[in-house]
């Protein structure tokens, strides 16, 4: 064990408590238990805090880390997106308390219906109903919009013919805002508004609704059942969709044991999250299966998500049978997004 001294310069923005000028800092080295298991007895692969713990506690003088923790790294992007929101949220409930966006979800105007908006567009153009994403960056592709401006933007999908839209909201990774909502729906933008959250608490629906969204996105690889059943019922509460995303024909079984999921929008995401490659295929796999079939006779709308560039892409998950898409990449990185919307739907 080695001791070593420090200063406690903070950079992450949070409060670090029982902390003085100088700080000892203590290293501690642990043999980590292997985790081979993937998939946790709920059917979720996306851990929701590190498993032993942060690596790194302050108390009174002494700082202490924990090295060896090689599980406790996370193992993919999305992990690490999710182990952040807890802290995330801790700072955001500093700046405004539950009970102030409670305040502010009760002074706004009603939410719209995000489904219906998807299904009349659908019915008038005889393509998926679009959910256009206004979004500035990824971890993937860095900045995919230099001149990132969300209000144009969102006018634009709007004019292109888009159903909804899609905002990021998360800033460490995806450069988004919840101020983006709030911008997009008070420049009068008639389209539902999506907030593209990585959704771990009641809080984050409850922001969201505050500033202007109309549904919320929340991922079956992130939450069991018991969360997911209870974060649908906080939305309905609000007059609040979801769009529910799953990455496998097992996640889409496991939502399809959700009370009024009917009520909802589920949503397939063709990325992997273990090597963020696309496959557009994944969409027809998943629809093919017994669970796509029962999606299908119980006339759940379904989304597909990530990979759709073109008109033959677009071609494809219809026919698979999805009945909307939700499309970020191809379209914000466009100078006249409008126009690729048209280009994309070939209206």
């Amino acid at each position: 064990m080695k001791t070593l001294f420090k200063s406690s310069n903070n950079t992450t923005g949070f409060k670090r408590p029982c902390r003085g000028n100088k700080l000892k800092l203590r290293t501690v080295s642990v043999r980590s238990t292997s985790m081979t298991e993937q998939v946790d007895k709920d059917g979720v692969s996306i851990r929701r805090r590190p498993p032993s713990g942060g690596d790194r506690q302050a108390c009174g003088p002494f700082d202490f880390r924990v090295t060896g923790l090689d599980d406790n790294k996370p193992r993919n992007i999305l992990e690490e997106i999710v182990w952040w929101k807890a802290k995330e949220i801790d700072y955001m409930r500093e700046k405004q308390s539950l009970a102030l966006l409670k305040a502010m979800v009760n002074s706004a105007p009603p939410a719209r219906d995000f489904k219906a908006a998807i299904m009349k567009k659908a019915g008038e153009t005889g393509k998926p109903g679009l959910i256009a994403e206004v979004k500035k960056a990824s971890p993937s592709k860095g900045v995919i919009q230099p001149d990132f401006d969300p209000v144009r933007i969102a006018k634009a999908y709007e004019e292109g013919g888009a159903a909804c839209l899609s905002v990021l909201t998360d800033e460490k990774f995806f450069q988004g805002s919840f101020d983006n909502l709030r911008l997009i729906r008070a420049a009068g933008v008639q389209c539902p508004l999506l907030c593209k959250e990585f959704v771990v608490e009641a809080y984050q629906v409850f922001k969201g609704r505050a500033c202007g969204a109309d549904a919320v996105l929340l991922i079956a690889s992130v939450l069991p059942n018991q969360d997911m059943a209870y974060l649908m019922k906080v939305a309905a509460s609000l007059n609040m969709q979801c769009l529910i995303e799953v990455h496998s024909v097992e996640e889409l079984e496991r939502m399809l044991l959700l009370p009024d999921i009917e009520k909802n929008i589920l949503g397939i995401n063709n990325r992997d999250l273990q090597t963020f490659k696309v496959d557009l295929a994944n969409t027809k796999n998943i629809m093919d299966s017994e669970a796509g079939k029962q999606v299908k006779e119980r006339g759940i709308l379904m989304v597909g998500e990530s990979g759709i560039f073109t008109p033959d892409d677009v071609a494809f998950v219809q026919n698979a049978g999805v009945g909307a898409i939700l499309v970020g990449e191809s379209l914000v990185k466009q100078g006249d997004p409008a126009l690729g919307i048209k280009q994309l739907l070939t209206l």
